[in-house]
């Protein structure tokens, strides 16, 4: 009989029956094909756009932008209500001022007003009292009411600057003084009303409440100007 031949062993080392501890049956784990296919080691977050605390990229740069723009944010200026209360007093001034002047230096024009012991126009507007430094009380009526249609115009409200709310302020302050002097010499000199300067005298009124509420609120400075603050973001 022949002999057996001595049974092949496989050396230590060889490869030949081992297999790769990172493989299965020859083939590359699912995880590290994915991964390699994605362009991204094992584990690692696929990128997305987002960074951080998860916001975007794009809007955390975006954001010190919005701040900034906050901050400087143009004023809206006070409540509308107020904005055409005030323009439109100014208005109603200003047209019954241009009245008394039109009557003033036309004596063809007869002011619409009943003469009574009490009540008396014309007694009014051309009696001594009716002339403040040689100039016509009319036309320093007219004056003033121009310039309130002007800064109390809802564009003028706008504008945030200090002296010229100052300057509605001021106005409103030498206006009303002046009313009282005219309602004074109404009563106790001339001792006859004029019913057209007493609408002019209760206009002049409620725009000098209003003026002065609208100075404490800030309207039209720069305390009621800016908008909020946008808190910081660290």
């Amino acid at each position: 009989m022949a002999a057996r031949k001595p049974r092949a062993t496989a050396k230590p080392g060889s490869g030949t029956q081992s297999r790769d501890k990172g493989t299965r049956g020859g083939r590359p784990e699912a995880s590290t094909a994915a991964s390699q296919r994605q362009g991204t080691a094992p584990g690692q977050r696929q990128g997305n756009g987002r960074a951080g605390n998860g916001r975007p990229a794009a809007a955390r740069a975006a954001a010190p932008a919005r701040a900034g723009a906050a901050e400087v944010a143009p004023s809206a200026g006070p409540p509308l209500w107020f904005q055409l209360t005030t323009w439109v007093l100014s208005i109603g001034g200003l047209g019954v001022s241009i009245y008394l002047t039109i009557a003033h230096y036309n004596s063809s024009v007869t002011l619409a007003c009943p003469a009574s012991s009490t009540i008396n126009c014309e007694k009014v507007t051309t009696s001594a009292q009716s002339m403040v430094f040689g100039i016509p009380v009319a036309v320093l009526g007219l004056a003033f009411f121009v310039f309130l249609a002007v800064v109390n115009s809802p564009w003028a409200w706008r504008v945030t600057w200090p002296p010229l709310s100052w300057a509605r302020v001021g106005s409103m302050v030498v206006g009303i003084l002046f009313v009282l002097y005219l309602i004074y010499a109404e009563m106790f000199s001339i001792r006859a009303i004029c019913l057209w300067c007493t609408s002019v005298h209760v206009i002049t009124f409620i725009l000098f409440v209003l003026i002065v509420f609208g100075a404490t609120a800030g309207y039209g400075t720069a305390k009621a100007s800016g908008t909020t603050k946008a808190p910081s973001r660290a």
